[in-house]
């Protein structure tokens, strides 16, 4: 890992995905890229011909606002002696953010959320969601301040169906990236239910040919996918969730069940996603 994108609206999750990523990128001697979208009111600034129309000072003084933000903001403790380079540019958030990862050729996007409850809200809502979907880079989602942050014990949740075979070895490459402990897990519900038996063959035959390294094979009931993955998170105490993505069915796949119930309890992980 050489480079990692974090998406900076100078708000409180902001810092916690920012101190993640500090984190990250001491281990892996990776630079960081913050990067700021201005989304101007409809009318103050035209992209195209910016610096030319009338409105230039009043685009110039949101511009002068968050350099001045920036300067304070990488003046926080937990970016000593990592290499930082931040970027202000006008543009929606989502499309900027998508398009930066891809013109720096970062490996991995960190971004904060403010989701309240659950797996799903923590991956859902306006752009935290829509680059989690649409992203081909591995997207680390951090909903709060985590003291002591580490990547020893990786929870890949699955259905381990063969067409999700393509992205499994990048999430393999991230795992030994950190020396870490990939708990491999599929999730039976009253709805969705497999025998012990079927849902091992299907996740040994997942894995063949592939060099897992240290790894476990689990097999949890619970009522819902989404309350099953973030028990047997809670239970093995991870440090991380892995996920895969569809693009635009997002992950809805994995959220078929209770999708509603309060679990803010336990949504407090991290959470990283690879799209196949």
């Amino acid at each position: 890992m050489k480079s990692i994108l974090v998406p900076v609206d100078f708000s409180i999750q902001a810092q916690y995905a920012a101190n993640v990523a500090s984190i990250i990128a001491r281990q892996t001697n990776s630079k960081i890229y913050l990067l700021h979208m201005l989304e101007l009111p409809s009318g103050v600034i035209d992209p195209s011909s910016y610096g030319t129309t009338s409105n230039a000072p009043t685009s110039l003084l949101f511009l002068k606002r968050a350099h001045e933000k920036f300067q304070e903001f990488k003046e926080l403790p937990f970016f000593d002696g990592i290499e930082v380079e931040d970027s202000v540019q006008f543009h929606k958030a989502y499309d900027g953010i998508i398009g930066e990862s891809t013109k720096q050729d970062v490996d991995l996007i960190v971004m904060g959320s403010q989701g309240a409850s659950g797996l799903e809200e923590i991956l859902v809502g306006s752009n935290t969601e829509k680059v989690v979907r649409n992203s081909e880079i591995p997207v680390l989602v951090v909903k709060k301040d985590i003291d002591n942050f580490k990547i020893e014990n990786i929870v890949f949740a699955s259905n381990f169906k063969h067409d999700n075979r393509d992205s499994f070895q990048k999430i393999l490459n991230f795992t030994v990236l950190f020396n870490a402990k990939l708990h491999l897990l599929k999730i039976n519900t009253i709805h969705n239910f497999e025998t012990t038996k079927d849902s091992s063959d299907a996740i040994r035959s997942f894995i063949n040919g592939f060099d897992l390294g240290d790894y476990t094979l689990n097999i949890y009931n619970d009522v819902s996918i989404e309350a099953g993955i973030l028990n047997f998170s809670k239970l093995i105490d991870a440090d991380i969730i892995v996920l895969n993505t569809h693009g635009r069915r997002g992950l809805a796949h994995l959220f078929n069940g209770s999708i509603g119930e309060d679990l803010a309890n336990h949504a407090k992980l991290p959470v990283i996603t690879f799209k196949l």
